[in-house]
């Protein structure tokens, strides 16, 4: 990642790990697809950010499960969605590969947040095998250098 480059950092509600957003992802993927729609995934918020050309220069959305970040997909994207209620959203749209980081505590909070590369985690190596490991021992593990 660049040095500058700039991030969003989200609650991942109503998935608990990395696995059940990877399933529910493919789920929405796959009814999309057979439904002949736009099978990109997306996460949809009320709020626009307003630092768009930044975000898409390379940033991606890091994911908080729990209390920690553990997970990081590119932004493809930004584009309009209207709700039901006939408000307008913004859709966010994300590569479809998500990268696993190093845990990072998180204290809540609503909505999305900028998160500077310099604050972000780091991405885990791949077939580290850290994959099952608690977010707690991974922070701990990655505060002594380990990972």
């Amino acid at each position: 990642m660049a040095a500058g480059q700039l991030n969003l950092i989200k609650l991942c509600v109503g998935a608990d790990t990395i696995d059940d957003l990877t399933a529910w992802q493919a789920e929405v993927i796959a009814d999309r697809r057979a439904s002949g729609r736009d099978a990109r995934p997306v996460h949809v918020t009320r709020m626009w950010p307003k630092r768009t050309e930044e975000l898409l220069d390379g940033g991606a959305l890091y994911w908080v499960f729990k209390g920690y970040v553990l997970a990081r997909q590119r932004i493809v994207a930004f584009e309009p969605r209207e709700g039901s209620d006939g408000v307008r959203r913004c859709a966010i749209v994300l590569d479809a590969e998500i990268v696993r980081t190093t845990s990072q505590p998180r204290r809540p909070f609503q909505g999305w947040r900028y998160l500077s590369a310099t604050d972000a985690p780091r991405d885990l190596a791949r077939g580290t095998g850290t994959a099952q490991l608690p977010p707690e021992l991974l922070a701990r593990l990655d505060a002594m250098g380990v990972l």
